[in-house]
C-alpha cells in the first residue's frame, strides 16, 4: 500500500503570493484554500501562512496602538521642544511642546497608530514617552546660583515607598 501511494504522489513547485495588508498582526493566518499537502483520500488540505512580525528599531506595536520612546536634552524638558519623529511610512510626526516635560511625561498623537486590520479608515494612538538626558559636566558655584535664582525652587528631600502598588 505504502509503495502504492508514494507512486501515486507528485512534488510539485508552485509560487503561490498574497499581500500582507496594512493592518495584520503577528499571529495572523493567511489561508490558501486546496494548496496543502493530499489527504489519504486524495483531496489536498489548506496551506496556512503565519504572520510573524519582527521587533521595530523605533516602535512597539500593541493591538493598533504604537509605543516610542524619545530622549530629551535638560534645556529641551524644561524650555520646550520641536521635534519631527519619522513614521512608518515615513511621514513625519510633529510634536511641539512650549512648557516643561518631565521624566516619564507621556503624549498620545490620536490617529498615528496603525491601520485597524476590520476598518483601514481607524487608526490606533501612537504614545510617546519621554525621558531626560541630564548634563554630565558638573556647574561651577556660579553656575548652580544662577539655576537656584532661575528655578525658584526649595529643596523637596522628600522620602517615600515609591515602589507601593508594584
Amino acid at each position: 500500500m505504502n509503495a502504492l501511494m508514494s507512486s501515486m504522489l507528485v512534488n510539485e513547485e508552485r509560487t503561490l503570493e498574497f499581500e500582507i495588508e496594512p493592518g495584520m498582526v503577528d499571529g495572523q493566518e493567511h489561508r490558501f484554500i486546496g494548496e496543502g499537502e493530499p489527504h489519504i483520500d486524495g483531496d489536498p488540505g489548506d496551506l496556512i501562512i503565519r504572520i510573524k512580525t519582527m521587533p521595530h528599531e523605533r516602535f512597539e506595536r500593541r493591538g493598533d496602538d504604537l509605543y516610542t520612546n524619545v530622549t530629551l536634552s535638560l534645556q529641551e524638558a524644561l524650555l520646550g521642544f520641536e521635534l519631527n519623529i519619522p513614521h512608518l511610512d515615513k511621514h513625519m510626526v510633529h510634536i511641539v511642546r512650549e512648557k516643561p516635560t518631565w521624566p516619564g511625561a507621556r503624549i498620545r498623537k490620536k490617529g498615528e497608530g496603525m491601520p485597524n486590520y476590520e476598518n483601514n479608515n481607524l487608526y490606533g494612538i501612537l504614545y510617546i514617552t519621554f525621558d531626560v538626558e541630564f548634563p554630565k559636566n558638573e556647574f561651577s558655584e556660579e553656575d548652580k546660583e544662577a539655576l537656584k535664582k532661575i528655578l525658584k525652587q526649595d529643596s523637596i528631600g522628600k522620602v517615600y515607598n515609591g515602589l507601593r502598588g508594584y
